[in-house]
């Protein structure tokens, strides 16, 4: 509860005076005639108020008179109930968020209205954030139009920007639960490992990843489990995982459990057999380098670009030691990502700008890859790091990650 509340304390000093903060948490979307999409809350929403229910709203407003943090959630319904389930309380939500002013959802435009009308609102903030101006708007967006169709003197803001930039910055309440995502994805890749054997589909691995972390309490996966074997393995979003996995080939799995909101991502790639080929070790140690040299540059300062920098050259030179290219130039034939993303409640982590240099209390992946289409051997080794003070800490340094360490595992 404290923790909310001094980040709504946060978000309000840096917010224009004369100004409304609006976050709704959002709606389940219909799937079908009778079923909606599992839902998934707002996460800004959900940073401020720990609240993961739809049909919830919480309004920061900073006028002349003062600061004031009210919470709007939807009435219970008894009727209703036995239907849907429980719906929060008043009481329920006051000692989840630590908001005392606590409303009902159908009477939040009346007091915005009264906002707009008495309190000289300068601008309003929603959360306006979109990927692409193709993208379909969100419950957040299409009420940030509503509003400034309503209102068109009062400025419309984008909160995106401000919130990303605290989320950036991990507490320890935060990097526990990612360490807890990441403990029990590291049980569901060791099931995985228990069962490989030639012959399987690529589905079934999938299956004993996600039987493990939900029988060791993860609310589900973090994103949609990557499975790819042989030729599978060099796309880099696989996610049909409907191939039968071949004697002698590799298995690419990218995954990762979700605690409490928080995204583990993690990524390992196995022998179907139980034991690497001569040239899958040559190629994955290559991989296993660079994945240990971002390791070691990782600290505060440095950009996410300087680090794939240090994974583009590791990865070059040792194909160029090999005489799979003759330059440098040459890596992106076989490596075509970045080698690092901020982690958090969304497994490609709310950012600020591309170029914030990393600090203390950041959480970042690292994730070098090669891709080789024509011998059918993807492989990516992928951790989670913890900026410190003078360097990183692995979050994800008890998955077994060499090839040494992997074939002894599948031996037992």
């Amino acid at each position: 509860m404290d923790r909310y509340a001094a980040r709504r304390s946060t978000v309000l000093e840096q917010m224009e005076k004369g100004s409304v903060m609006v976050l709704f948490s959002g709606e389940g979307i219909p799937q079908s005639m009778d079923d909606c999409c599992p839902f998934e809350v707002n996460h800004h929403f959900f940073y401020l108020t720990g609240l993961r229910r739809e049909n919830m709203a919480l309004v920061l407003s900073k006028t002349a008179a003062q600061d004031k943090t009210m919470l709007f959630i939807e009435e219970a319904v008894p009727s209703m109930e036995r239907w849907t389930g429980k719906r929060v309380t008043k009481d329920e939500a006051k000692a989840i968020s630590g908001v005392d002013d606590v409303r009902y959802i159908d009477s939040l435009q009346s007091a915005l209205g009264r906002m707009a009308a008495r309190e000289q609102l300068v601008c309003a903030y929603f959360d306006c954030y979109r990927n692409a101006m193709t993208d379909v708007d969100s419950y957040n967006m299409a009420k940030a139009k509503a509003f400034a169709a309503a209102y068109p003197t009062v400025t419309l803001k984008n909160a995106h920007p401000m919130l990303a930039a605290m989320r950036m910055i991990k507490d320890e309440s935060e990097i526990a639960c990612i360490r807890e995502a990441i403990a029990v994805t590291d049980k569901g890749l060791r099931r995985i490992l228990s069962a490989l054997a030639p012959g399987q589909m690529e589905y079934q691995a999938q299956a004993e990843f996600e039987y493990a972390i939900r029988w060791h309490g993860a609310e589900g996966t973090a994103f949609a489990t990557i499975a790819g074997s042989g030729l599978n393995g060099c796309m880099l979003h696989y996610e049909t995982n409907h191939c039968r996995m071949e004697d002698g080939k590799l298995l690419l799995l990218d995954l990762g459990a979700k605690v409490k909101g928080y995204c583990a991502d993690v990524t390992r790639t196995y022998p179907v057999n139980g034991k690497y080929t001569t040239r899958q070790k040559e190629i994955y140690d290559i991989v296993l380098k660079a994945n240990q040299e971002v390791t070691k540059a990782a600290r505060p300062g440095l950009t996410l670009r300087q680090l794939n920098e240090i994974c583009k050259k590791t990865l070059a030179e040792g194909l160029m030691a090999i005489g799979k290219i003759e330059s440098e130039d040459q890596i992106g034939t076989y490596y075509m990502h970045g080698v690092s993303h901020h982690l958090g409640l969304d497994t490609h982590d709310a950012i600020a700008h591309d170029e914030v240099p990393l600090c203390a209390g950041m959480v970042i992946t690292n994730e070098p890859g090669l891709y080789i289409d024509e011998e059918e051997i993807g492989i990516r080794i992928e951790d989670d790091l913890l900026i410190t003070q003078d360097g990183c800490e692995v979050l994800s340094k008890d998955v077994p990650r060499t090839t040494q360490e992997i074939e002894a595992l599948m031996a037992r």
